[in-house]
């Protein structure tokens, strides 16, 4: 079973957290919702304080086949001001481990040089921070090892994305189905 740990700060967007934990635990995916401060809690950017599984200081992350970021202000700020984070993200994408960020997330991994050459999309207003990148307007891109996507609006088309991914197409497509959801 393929294991992701996406990682919340304070003011992470809930919509784009959320789906992409739900609609992966559904797929049977392995997901480890981690505090990058080391709350138990972390409050989104609306408010919405969710309980996080683990601590970032307590979390092997060679053990996971994804690191996913999600946007929103000022998490994805938190987000990038957060070295060990840093350092793992580095790390999965120089050995070809997968990386995932949505809305204004994918402005770190420009900032990394992670997109340099790729398709890559992001929130509108963060296009000039993916430094390198095709820039498109798609909810979702998967170039190499590196899936971006657009923003809240995009976030099951992007958790779609990751079950493809990490899964297959098949059981993105009936996940898909199952949430009545069409994919395009």
């Amino acid at each position: 079973m393929a294991e992701i740990g996406i990682f919340f700060a304070e003011g992470y967007e809930e919509i784009e957290a959320l789906t992409v934990v739900d609609l992966c635990r559904r797929a049977g995916i392995g997901v480890t919702m981690i505090s990058v401060a080391g709350s138990e809690l972390v409050k989104g950017s609306h408010g919405i304080a969710v309980k996080m599984d683990a601590a970032l200081a307590d979390v092997d992350m060679n053990g996971f086949d994804m690191l996913v970021l999600p946007g929103g202000m000022p998490g994805t700020t938190n987000l990038e001001a957060c070295g060990r984070l840093m350092e793992a993200l580095d790390h999965h994408y120089q050995n070809g481990k997968w990386v995932a960020a949505i809305c204004a997330a994918p402005s770190i991994l420009g900032h990394r040089g992670f997109l340099k050459g790729r398709k890559a999309t992001c929130y509108p207003s963060f296009e000039t921070h993916l430094e390198g990148a095709k820039v498109t307007a798609s909810a979702v891109e998967a170039d190499g090892n590196v899936i971006t996507g657009r923003g809240m609006g995009c976030a099951i088309p992007f958790g779609l994305k990751i079950v493809e991914k990490l899964v297959s197409p098949d059981a993105a497509n009936q996940l898909a189905e199952g949430i009545v959801y069409e994919r395009q």
